[in-house]
This record gives C-alpha cells, structure tokens and sequence, in this order.
C-alpha cells in the first residue's frame, strides 16, 4: 500500500512512516502497541520515529520488541530532553553535551542496538513546549561537535535536527545534516523557507503536527472547507487529505504520523497513494497559513496526526 518513496538517510523510504509518541496510550495494552507496529510494517512503514522519552522509555520497549532486522526499518529517535515524571511538564531539557551522550547511550540500550540509524538534535529555538534556561542555553556548535563524536564512533548513522530555526539550519549544514522536524500543515507554514532550504540540499522535512495544531485555539486542515470539500470529491477524509496535501507540496516531506488505532494507521498509510489536481492543489494551496505557535509548556510532543 505505501509505495511512493524519497531519499532519506543513505536509503529510500516509503514517504509515509510512524510516529512512536502515540504508542503511550496503549501502555496497558502491550500487546496492542506490538501488533500495531507489527501491522505498520506490513502496510510497508519503513521509518519510525522515536525518543527514550517517549512514555518514559514504552516506544523504544515496544519497538525494540516489535521489529526485527528483516523488516529493515530505520528507527529515528532523538535527544535533547529526559522525562520528568515529578515535574509540571512530562519533560525537562537536555541540551548540554553530556546530556546528550548520555541520551544517545541511552537509546542505544533501550532499543538494544549498537548504533542509532538516525539522532535528531531536539534545540528549543522553536515549537512547542520547553525553553532552555540557564546551563540549558547551549551553543549550537557544541552539540553538533558531541554529535559529530559519536557519529565518528558509530553510535551514530546520521544527525537530524528538531524545533530550528532557519538560521540554525543554515549553521549546522557543514556538519551534514539528514532530515528537519518541525510543526508544519497546511494551515501553518511559517516555516517555508526551512523547508525549501531543506528541499534543495537533499534533507528530509518531517512535519510534526502534520495537520496543524493539537491544541486548543490553533487552526486544524480538517476544520478547513477546502480540506473537507476535496475529501469529498475524492471519497476520503479531511485528515487524508491534510496528509497528501503534504507530499504533494515538496518531494522531500516525509511523513510521521502517529496513533494508537489500527484503523487510523492504515488510513494514515493510504494517504501516500492519493492524487490531488492541479485545481485540488490550488483550492488547497490558497488556505490562509497561520500561527502555529503553541504556549510555552502546553505541549507534551510530536509527531501525531
């Protein structure tokens, strides 16, 4: 079912993948969490994405229990905050080169792997949640130098970037950089320039909150009528739409969308084959882009749809 691919990594992928965060609502529900990874993989999901942070360790427990060597899936994780489980938020930063090491190893051993395909750097310049403060305030080039190390020492296949800002992008191309995850949708596209840039030096763009916001007050693609009215004509929904929208917009997106529901997941898959006109495109392409900014501290992730 998921057969259109893009470069990503070294390797082609299918343009839709998984995100892991939502694997957290089936945590007494282990078994569910592996058959669903399971029936990814046989809808053709190639890459997934995932944090040791991610339910307090249940994605990376899930994935390393779920998947095999044979299913050749490239697992994507990322660095730059540890849970918090006593604290206001699930989360607290972890942005000092130490702390990143230490994140690295300790995805290594929770996926039970000796190197990580793909480490996205989580800054705090941008997106949802948390700012750094105090020790967390970290320059750029030393994260990358930490990061550079362990990719040197093979713990590391390739370095992302998450939560950037264009000017961080432009900084860390030296060190040779994979893919870019930040909030993008069709209703917010501030970060446009990011993603041609993206575009034209061969990186991935990995929107999370493909579909705009998850929280209350921000715009959603499947409020929009345009949205809902080309689901109509083509007989699928709002959301599959927001998705295809996506793909279509730039050949370098891939897509992570997440959820705990098979059903979600295959329709999340099927978006991959759906073709948009060039008069679907133009209805979609003139919905107004806004603010996709969410209050600092209100956001517990990424990744869903």
């Amino acid at each position: 079912m998921n057969t259109p691919t893009a470069p990503f990594a070294g390797r082609a992928v299918h343009r839709v993948g998984y995100g892991a965060l939502q694997l957290e609502r089936l945590h007494d529900r282990r078994d569910e969490a592996v058959a669903l990874l399971r029936r990814a993989v046989e809808l053709g999901v190639d890459h997934v994405d995932t944090a040791q942070f991610y339910g307090f360790g249940f994605a990376n427990d899930v994935i390393r229990e779920a998947l095999r060597p044979e299913d050749g899936v490239l697992v994507v994780t990322k660095v730059g905050a540890d849970p918090d489980p006593g604290g206001p938020l699930p989360l607290k930063p972890a942005q000092r080169p130490e702390q990143l090491r230490a994140s690295v190893e300790d995805n290594l051993r929770s996926l039970g792997v000796d190197q990580l395909p793909v480490v996205n750097l989580r800054r705090l310049d941008s997106g949802p949640g948390l700012r750094p403060e105090g020790d967390q305030v970290v320059d750029l080039d030393h994260q990358l130098a930490v990061l550079t190390a362990l990719r040197d020492e093979g713990k590391v296949g390739a370095i992302g970037l998450s939560s950037v800002t264009l000017d961080v992008l432009r900084r860390a191309l030296p060190a040779g950089i994979a893919c870019v995850q930040n909030a993008y949708s069709l209703v917010a596209r501030d970060d446009e320039d990011l993603l041609q840039l993206c575009r034209a030096e061969g990186i991935a763009w990995v929107p999370f909150f493909p579909l705009g916001g998850a929280f209350a007050g921000l715009p959603r693609a499947t409020d929009e009528p345009a949205v809902q009215a080309v689901g109509a004509d083509l007989g699928v929904t709002a959301a599959q739409v927001g998705l295809a929208w996506l793909l279509h917009h730039a050949p370098n997106v891939l897509l992570i969308p997440g959820t705990a529901d098979p059903a979600h997941l295959e329709a999340n898959v099927a978006a991959a084959a759906i073709t948009l006109d060039d008069a679907a495109m133009a209805a979609l392409d003139a919905v107004e882009s806004r603010s996709a900014e969410v209050p600092i501290g209100a956001a517990r992730g990424e990744g869903g749809s």
